[in-house]
């Protein structure tokens, strides 16, 4: 009875195991595997085959089926979420066309649907809309082995190369009457040669170094050795002229920085054509016709005896509170546009809090002299 209840659990554990494993292996596809689609108006036999994203095992198939036609099938696991293929011009999600397709849980009918990708928030991505030419009735998605396969034609000479993929997050699916789509949960971008099959995945925006030199010139310049360079004008007069000059050339520095990060920021803007950076884009411009003014107030500073001082001090020193405010907000709120991560965030903010409880002992020290 004994060898009976345990050859029975063995088996049990047997039969389960197959099981899984073979669950496993339908829910995967690869390039060897044989297309499990039927129905498809293009002959299937001439599509090359690459593995678009091994992370979330995506697979692409795709051929020139027909002069300036091209056929694509994206197969991906079927994880209740919608999937989707971007061609950009530039690598860069915004301003990029998309084919986005999903089979609700309920068993409702599959959607697959171009979108245009206008901007990252939900409400820039337009469904139906796009630069992409595509073959009418040619939008089909189907679910086979717990896979989705979505298949679609393009009229064109040589699809972009620039390709983006995506998985939108579980349990949400696109609904009428708009269409909308929520912020996708994975995403990555490659380049592809249609030639050869070959496919690279992108490690970076093609911009990001500029978006980082961007968001570091301003930091460090008007950021940090402005506020130090205040700091040093308020606290420092004992070591006179030493002071002085100190001021003078850490703020020219912040100044010449915080330059060069405006610039970097106007061509940013241009290059990607970002249209929601329009606010960020005006305080920038303003604490840089502030800092200009503020230079330009060295070249007018009357001497100590006039009896003009007085108004050019007011000047000076409120001018200069007013800019360090804007600067300091203006740059938290590039970090959050860029989406740049906690790491930015914490780690400037640390340095505003070292500058600010410096600033804050060394008023008290001044109090308590006094």
């Amino acid at each position: 009875m004994k060898l009976y209840s345990v050859s029975l659990i063995i088996f049990v554990l047997i039969a389960y195991s197959t099981i899984v494993v073979n669950a496993q292996q339908a829910a995967r596809d690869s390039c060897n595997s044989t297309l499990p689609l039927n129905n498809l108006t293009f002959n299937v036999s001439l599509l090359q085959c690459t593995e678009a994203w091994s992370l979330q095992n995506y697979i692409l198939r795709y051929a020139r089926t027909v002069d300036n036609t091209w056929s694509f099938i994206l197969s991906a696991p079927d994880s209740s979420a919608f999937i989707g293929i971007g061609f950009s011009t530039n690598g860069q999600m915004i301003g990029s066309s998309a084919i986005v397709g999903w089979i609700p849980s309920d068993g409702g009918s599959g959607t697959v649907k171009p979108y245009l990708l206008g901007g990252k928030s939900p409400g820039e991505v337009n469904p139906d809309q796009g630069d992409l030419t595509i073959v009418n009735g040619s939008l089909k998605i189907e679910s086979v082995s717990s896979r989705l396969y979505m298949s679609f034609q393009l009229t064109a000479t040589l699809p972009r190369q620039s390709l983006l993929y995506a998985m939108g997050p579980a349990g949400f699916f696109p609904s009428s009457p708009d269409f909308r789509l929520r912020e996708h949960r994975f995403v990555t971008t490659t380049t592809i040669n249609y030639i050869t099959g070959s496919q690279s995945v992108v490690k970076g925006s093609p911009h990001s170094k500029l978006k980082k030199t961007h968001g570091l010139m301003n930091m460090f310049g008007w950021g940090i050795l402005i506020i130090i360079g205040a700091i040093v004008a308020r606290h420092m007069k004992q070591w006179d002229p030493t002071w002085f000059y100190a001021h003078i050339a850490l703020q020219t520095t912040g100044f010449l920085l915080g330059l060069t990060g405006v610039i970097c920021g106007l061509v940013l803007e241009n290059r990607l054509k970002a249209n929601n950076v329009s606010k960020h884009k005006g305080l920038g411009i303003t604490i840089l016709v502030m800092g200009v003014l503020q230079m330009l107030a060295l070249l007018a500073r009357p001497d100590k005896q006039s009896k003009y001082r007085k108004y050019w001090n007011w000047y000076h020193h409120n001018i200069g509170r007013i800019m360090i405010i804007l600067a300091i907000s203006n740059i938290f709120y590039g970090i959050h546009l860029a989406k740049a991560g906690s790491s930015w965030n914490g780690g400037y903010g640390f340095a505003v809090a070292v500058l600010a409880l410096t600033a804050i002992g060394l008023e008290v020290r001044k109090l308590l002299k006094k």
